[in-house]
């Protein structure tokens, strides 16, 4: 079977299912969700690096509170 009537039968295929389930192409592909922006910085350690504190606790905080550390230490006071 030749390349463009498998493509052929194809279209006909999915034509048939969108309509016996009522579908339009338009309502069948959303646009995909944006990405979401980083969060403000709510710790920051001496070098500059930052943590929003939305998921995991990066290395460097990890390594400040094994090594005694808390996480208030780190925590960036808010000047609004």
């Amino acid at each position: 079977m030749s390349i463009e009537i498998e493509r052929a039968e194809a279209i006909t295929w999915v034509r048939i299912q969108m309509a016996q389930h009522d579908l339009q192409a338009a309502g069948c592909f959303a646009e995909p969700a944006p990405t979401p922006l980083p969060g403000a910085v709510r710790y920051r350690n001496a070098q500059g690096q930052g943590w929003d504190g939305r998921g995991a606790m990066p290395d460097w905080l990890q390594r400040a509170i094994h090594a005694g550390q808390t996480v208030e230490h780190f925590r960036v006071v808010s000047t609004t």
